[in-house]
């Protein structure tokens, strides 16, 4: 089931790369990789925190 839009929390580049300990730079490259899903609102990105969340635990199972 698709959550509500109003349900999802948005995370900014610079809240990402915060948690991930990286660079926005960083982020960024993800981002354009097509590595980290986000959306584009303007000029800015924002990361859905469940693609986070997913991409965090992708990377946590290839390490296992």
């Amino acid at each position: 089931m698709t959550q509500d839009v109003r349900e999802v929390k948005f995370l900014t580049v610079a809240e990402v790369a915060d948690m991930l300990r990286v660079s926005r730079m960083t982020v960024y490259r993800m981002v354009h990789a097509g590595e980290l899903p986000a959306i584009r609102f303007g000029r800015s990105f924002r990361v859905p925190e469940s693609a986070l969340a997913q991409v965090i635990e992708s990377s946590e199972q290839r390490l296992a």
